[in-house]
Formats: C-alpha cells, structure tokens, sequence
C-alpha cells in the first residue's frame, strides 16, 4: 500500500473530492482525519470508512477560523503521533457577474479558499518541520489560471492557491517538506451539477479528452503526490482537466 502507516488531514472531506480522497488514502494504508464542517455528513462518512476497515476519525472545522485549524491540527497529532499529509481541498463558490457580486461574497469565497488553505498549512508545517519530512497539496482550479465568466472571487482565490504553492515549495523544500497543486477541470461534482447542462454539452465540446472529470481523477492526483514516488516533485502545479489547458 502506498501509504501505510501515514497520516492525512483532509479538508472538505464530507463529500466530492474529499470524500473520494479519504475513500482511497484509506484503501492505501493512511489514517486519515476528515475536516468538514457539515457534522451530521462528516460523521456519517467517517463511520463509513471505519466500517471498511480503516482507520478515520472526522473533525467538524470551520477552515477560515485559524484557532478551530489550529486545535484539529494539535488533536490529530495528540491522537496519530505525526501528521504526514496535508490536502487542502475544502473550497466554495459564490459566483456572480463582478457588477452584480456582493461584496460579501467575494469575500466568503476568499476566506474559505485562500484563508483556510493558510490556516491549515501554517499549522501543520511545524510538525512537519520536526519531522524532516511532509506532504502539502492544495487545491486550485484551472479557473485560476485562465479565469472564467462570473468567477472572479473563485478565480481570484485559485490563482492565490497557486501563488502560495510555489512561495512555500521555495520556503519549505530545504525542510524536506514537497507543496504541490493540483487544478482540477470540470470535475462531476455537487459544485458542477448546478450548471446548466447546455453549458455543460458546450464545455465538454472544448476539453480533448471529450468528458467531464470523475472525482477519481483528482484523488489519484493527490494519491500520488501524496506517496513517496512524488518525493522530487516540488512547487508544481498539476493540471487534471483532460487537456482543456493546452
């Protein structure tokens, strides 16, 4: 197994990509603690897991709190001895027009997705610093590095994720901690399934591989930059969109 022995923080675990990645970590060996803030879903997958036979406990999290970050992070080393795996997958949309955006809801979307990846990763780099050794993958988007029409807080706050990624690669790395991206394309996922299926039809008409994503494709993406053949792999930002990105 890819991960025996490893312990993983999942943020956004409750469902989608989370979820899937919880669901293969375990499969792989890893004790994994799934962050969400929806109790009654969290719970409820974290009982699913154990009931496979892996090791899991579920944490209820709100990731733009730093000390609700802060006091999972420390009960996760209290519990597991170590911290090994970051995935920094918890993300929201908002999405508008920029003339019709609430500021409100630029703001929401920044402080899950930018403020809660740093939240998270400031906490758990000191341990990894003690340990000489850590796995950190964030999640941006590729609506992060081409923009997209009614996204300009989800866009803007990719595009953050991507920017600090390579910053604590260049901090990091010398501390034998690798931080890595993933950007996921159109991925079928609650967030997906609220867009129309016109415009659905119109995008898969432009990605090469002819498809939307599964959840699968990004977990197996994390997997492997999770694992030990990633171990020279640092500052990259891994686009999984079925080539729409070309």
């Amino acid at each position: 197994m890819r991960l025996e022995g490893k312990v993983a923080i999942i943020t956004g675990a409750a469902n989608g990509l989370g979820l899937e990645a919880a669901t293969i970590f375990g499969r792989e060996g890893a004790k994994v603690a799934l962050v969400d803030y929806d109790k009654e879903l969290g719970e409820k997958r974290a009982n699913e897991l154990i009931a496979s036979g892996f090791e899991a406990a579920y944490y209820q999290v709100n990731v733009a709190e730093q000390s609700e970050v802060q006091s999972m992070v420390n009960s996760v080393k209290e519990r597991w001895g170590k911290i090994d795996i970051l995935i920094n997958n918890a993300g929201i949309t908002r999405d508008s027009m920029l003339l019709k955006m609430d500021a409100s809801d630029f703001q929401k979307v920044m402080d899950v997705n930018v403020n809660g990846v740093f939240h998270c990763t400031q906490a758990v780099v000191p341990h990894m610093i003690e340990q000489g050794k850590g796995k950190i993958i964030n999640t941006s988007s590729v609506s992060g590095v081409y923009g997209n029409v009614g996204q300009t807080n989800y866009a803007a706050s990719k595009a953050a994720v991507v920017g600090m990624t390579k910053t604590w690669a260049k901090e990091f790395g010398r501390k034998g901690i690798n931080v890595n991206a993933v950007a996921p394309g159109f991925i079928e996922t609650n967030m997906v399934a609220t867009v129309p299926d016109k415009v659905i039809q119109s995008l898969i008409q432009v990605i090469p591989l002819q498809r939307l994503g599964q959840p699968s494709d990004i977990a197996n993406a994390y997997l492997y930059l999770a694992s030990d053949e990633s171990d020279y792999v640092n500052g990259t930002v891994l686009h999984v969109d079925g080539g729409i990105m070309m």
